[in-house]
């Protein structure tokens, strides 16, 4: 019998609810048996909701419990690297959602600690394990779009609620570390390289002070760029358009997929501006969260490597800290 990993999750997060707790239920290699939050009964009734056998009214008592194999942190975002520290310190692996700190110095310290403990620690960037993604990666080394120049970005999404975390930003709030980490990542996922500067344009809400529009340049080796923007406070959008020199790639629905429709990569020549050399890719249906949960339950398990470990992180996070930086400065900035 397939040995399945014992999770324990920290706070009843709306991703935890929404997604990632119902994917690691119906997963291959794990199950989440415990869940705290500050709120004990509100932990009590998320864990009547998805089946969960025990409820904790503090953090430290579940990460105290010996019968948890791993951690998945979704608490606001200045919380991701002290609870994820106080995991380690308790010897319990960690898939930390994104961005997994505010700034790349905190995200050393949990390499630091993750290299003492000797257990995995992830940021919980889940579209890394969508076949979408894959397959666009591969069509770029494959050549189908020739020499690959330059990525196009959006994403967005309208939320003015002051009690929502993300409007908050003495917590971490703001559209670059919700969303536009995205563009981020997964630039440096396809280029499979990393940003040598950056530039940002930010706009800030005046009353939450958080970042509400950002728009971004990353330069990378070869003259290869990410062109961004993110949002708190737009239209729902989300897009990828990947440039090279004999095609471009369209990535239609990005970071969202649904985990019970087919999604397309759409492929076009250029040969023209009517669509004469679109071909459509599908790629079966896939829930990215579950595949995340059993790829960090395999590496919890075997050893089995992590699609991208906190050396990623810490690279994602520097590249951050420079547009945060170049907003201020108004000049390029090294990562």
């Amino acid at each position: 019998m397939t040995r399945r990993i014992r999770w324990g999750v920290l706070g009843c997060a709306g991703i935890a609810a929404k997604a990632v707790i119902p994917a690691i239920q119906s997963s291959r290699l794990g199950r989440v048996t415990a869940i705290a939050s500050r709120d004990a009964d509100r932990a009590a009734q998320m864990a009547a909701r998805f089946g969960i056998d025990r409820a904790y009214g503090s953090y430290e008592d579940l990460l105290a419990d010996p019968q948890i194999d791993a951690i998945y942190n979704p608490l606001p975002n200045h919380l991701h690297v002290p609870m994820t520290l106080r995991a380690l310190a308790h010897g319990k692996p960690v898939l930390c959602e994104k961005p997994i700190a505010l700034d790349a110095a905190q995200a050393r310290e949990l390499l630091a600690a993750q290299e003492a403990a000797g257990v995995p620690v992830a940021e919980a960037f889940m579209v890394r394990h969508h076949p979408q993604w894959t397959k666009a990666r591969a069509l770029i080394a494959e050549g189908r779009l020739g020499k690959v120049r330059a990525i196009q970005t959006i994403f967005a999404y309208y939320l003015d609620d002051p009690a929502n975390v993300r409007n908050q930003a003495d917590i971490g709030g703001g559209g670059l570390f919700d969303v536009g980490c995205y563009a981020v990542n997964t630039a440096r996922f396809l280029f499979d390289a990393e940003p040598l500067r950056a530039i940002a344009l930010m706009e800030r809400d005046p009353v939450f002070r958080t970042d509400r529009l950002t728009s971004g340049l990353l330069a990378f080796s070869q003259g290869r760029q990410l062109a961004f923007t993110c949002s708190t406070q737009l239209a729902l959008t989300q897009k990828i358009t990947v440039l090279g020199t004999r095609g471009r790639l369209e990535i239609p629905t990005p970071f969202n997929a649904p985990t019970d429709q087919t999604t397309v990569l759409v492929l076009d020549d250029g040969r023209d501006l009517a669509s004469g050399g679109r071909e459509e890719i599908l790629i079966e249906p896939a829930d990215q969260y579950r595949e995340q949960a059993d790829a960090f339950a395999q590496a919890v398990l075997s050893g089995t490597p992590l699609v991208a470990g906190l050396e990623d992180a810490i690279a994602n996070m520097k590249a951050i800290d420079a547009l945060f930086r170049s907003a201020v400065s108004g000049r390029w900035e090294e990562p």
